[in-house]
């Protein structure tokens, strides 16, 4: 396709032309198909070859069991994440849908249907349409009206009504809709305002669990009659906690739950899989002796088993009980990662999910739960490298500038270290800060962090700042409203503790993020640009109360119950405080911003005015963004230049020059 070049200012003369950028206040606006750069230098070819293999690489993730006892994983083999269906251990993949845009929310419909509904959007805007693929006839039908946003589909368990989440009444609120399937008319049965989703309907399919959202730290569950309508709270212990997985037992008469309400008068930090009779008020907490929080739960068809996952420092542990006395079954043992979707198949004697490893990507898995046999049914591929000398993180621990109980409150971070042994040149290093605030970093398959460590010899630290969750309640609350910047003096502490490391050198320090992550990156650079070298950030805030102003409706106010609301005066004088758009003349390392043009959750204007304000303060940004992404890049064309243009980017403002081990 034919390069448009628009100058935005008059264009000086590159310094050198293979990895040469134009001088602070000269702009080349570059557009090329999708594509949009300003300052990217072109890339050479051997980093492109060289990146190829570590960009190829691919994982599968469990979707659910075909009633013909095949699964359903999602995976990609061209530029997005398709539908694919797999029916013997290792055997084939067959791909069943084909489309642009990545497909998600696989949902088998159980029953006599014989299919699955998946959602898809347009260029990454999150405006999801639910659709129904026919295994039988392989015909695709639109089941939303093709503009709301719509999510989380849901089957009875005959397969006889689909539940799901819309925006539909008014592009702000999420409802939860129910349609007769698979050819009755939608109708709404919850329209209370705020962000539900269907949890389980009953086994004679006439209630409906449901679940309000309002953080990550507060959510509210209901039972609605379907008949009457009638949305009855349950009531929340404590008054706010976190609940999720509302699921029935099968036989109806009780309920089981995953939350962090108090027992029995006493707060509780982690969030336990409980199970509650409302007839008798019987009550009883079925992980008590696990000191992790608990991710999901599923039950059986036949009601004769429960599994669900705990998350142990970053570790997914999988748990078989029996019903009803709830005796934990013994399992084979699983490769060590973060598991995904677990689901039992139909007949309850086996056992699929998605395991990913920091050194395997996502592979689906099946137990057979009689002979305790783990299989593997997918073998997932690295690109054809070497999967051997990938490295595995290490778990460290670094302390921080406050306490708890008296001691030095510690900071959880994966620390990817080059292969090889002593050096006599120090490494430099790359801080990866997740998103979310509300999220976790795993020690999951990273071919980034691979990249940098086996060929740039680069070590990467992937910290878990407060706020993140799989900690507890205290620690996820610890950055909330005006404790935002706390969470960046972890990423302080992180660089004392990198200074105290004679294999690293303190002097050669980037940071990467997206999202939240992203912020974390310019407010680093914003307080730490004296000891920080370079940063990335991908969709990040630039400023909470334009985010705030400028984000999509429906997020609004689920996002301020994280942030703060600027419209309260002292929280927009916080907000004015921390703001990196306001203190952009304090940011005076190199900087790299991407950014999807369709970004719902964090519009591009929060990457353009970043940009611009930096600029004026004299000091390079590179600026990238693809008119078909939204948040995150999700097509893989897309993703391997990003890819490329950042390691560009960590050569030629990280990496070089060296320093010698213990060197100041």
């Amino acid at each position: 396709m034919r390069l448009r070049r628009v100058l935005t200012t008059t264009l000086l003369a590159l310094a050198c032309a293979g990895a040469a950028q134009a001088q602070p206040g000269a702009v080349e606006r570059l557009h090329q198909g999708n594509r949009t750069s300003e300052n990217v230098p072109s890339l050479p070819a051997q980093l492109i070859e060289d990146l190829n293999r570590y960009q190829n690489t691919r994982g599968a993730s469990f979707a659910g069991w075909t009633r013909d006892g095949c699964v359903l994983v999602s995976t990609r083999f061209a530029e997005t994440a398709q539908a694919h269906r797999v029916c013997a251990p290792l055997g084939m993949r067959e791909q069943l849908t084909f489309y642009p845009e990545p497909v998600n929310s696989l949902t088998v419909a159980p029953g006599a249907a014989d299919g699955f509904v998946f959602g898809k959007d347009v260029g990454g805007n999150e405006f999801w349409q639910l659709h129904w693929f026919d295994l039988a006839t392989r015909q695709t039908r639109l089941l939303t009206d093709g503009k709301s946003r719509n999510q989380a589909p849901l089957f009875a368990h005959d397969g006889k009504q689909l539940a799901y989440s819309s925006t539909l009444r008014n592009g702000r609120d999420t409802d939860v809709w129910v349609t007769d399937f698979p050819n009755g008319k939608a109708r709404t049965v919850v329209t209370e305002g705020g962000q539900w989703s269907a949890q389980d309907f009953s086994p004679d399919g006439k209630q409906l669990l449901v679940l309000k959202y309002v953080s990550a730290s507060e959510s509210y569950p209901g039972l609605v009659d379907l008949a009457s309508g009638k949305l009855t709270l349950f009531p929340v212990d404590g008054g706010k906690a976190s609940i999720s997985d509302f699921r029935f037992s099968r036989d109806g008469r009780a309920v089981y739950y995953v939350s962090d309400e108090i027992v029995g008068g006493k707060p509780q930090e982690f969030r336990t899989l409980r199970r509650h009779e409302p007839a008798s008020g019987k009550f009883d907490v079925l992980s008590a002796k696990i000191p992790w929080d608990v991710d999901q739960i599923e039950l059986s068809d036949d009601g004769a088993r429960l599994l669900y996952v705990s998350n142990e420092d970053g570790i997914g542990k999988l748990h078989v009980l029996s019903l009803p006395g709830h005796e934990e079954i013994a399992l084979p043992e699983l490769p060590v990662g973060a598991i995904g979707r677990a689901a039992f198949s139909p007949d309850g004697k086996r056992v699929a999910l998605s395991i990913n490893s920091s050194t395997s990507p996502s592979d689906v898995y099946v137990i057979d739960l009689e002979p305790r046999r783990l299989t593997r049914w997918t073998r997932s591929e690295v690109g054809g490298l070497d999967s051997s000398k990938f490295v595995a993180p290490t778990l460290v621990r670094y302390p921080t500038f406050d306490k708890v109980d008296g001691k030095p409150r510690t900071i959880p971070a994966f620390y990817y270290r080059p292969a090889g042994g002593p050096r006599k040149i120090a490494m430099p290093v790359v801080i990866q800060i997740h998103g979310g605030p509300e999220a976790q970093s795993q020690p999951t398959f990273n071919p980034t962090a691979q990249f940098l460590a086996n060929e740039l010899g680069v070590a990467v630290l992937v910290p878990n700042v407060r706020g993140s969750a799989g900690y507890g309640r205290t620690y996820l609350g610890l950055d909330n409203a005006e404790k935002r910047e706390d969470s960046v003096k972890d990423i302080g502490a992180l660089l004392d503790w990198i200074g105290k490391q004679p294999e690293l050198d303190a002097s050669r320090v980037g940071v990467y993020g997206g999202s939240y992550g992203g912020y974390m990156v310019l407010a680093s650079l914003m307080h730490y640009s004296d000891r920080i070298r370079a940063g990335v950030d991908v969709v990040g805030i630039s400023d909470f109360s334009t985010f705030l102003n400028n984000t999509e409706s429906y997020r609004r106010d689920l996002r301020r119950a994280e942030y703060g609301d600027e419209r309260i005066p002292a929280m927009k004088a916080v907000f004015d405080r921390i703001s990196p758009l306001k203190n952009a003349g304090k940011i005076r390392s190199p900087l790299f911003v991407a950014q999807g043009k369709n970004d719902p959750r964090v519009p591009y204007t929060e990457a353009e005015q970043i940009v611009k304000a930096v600029r004026a303060n004299g000091q390079p940004v590179w600026f990238l963004m693809f008119d078909d992404e939204g948040h995150g890049f999700h097509k893989k064309a897309n993703s391997d230049y990003f890819g490329a243009a950042m390691m560009q980017f960590w050569r030629q403002h990280l990496i070089a020059p060296e320093s010698k081990v213990g060197q100041d």
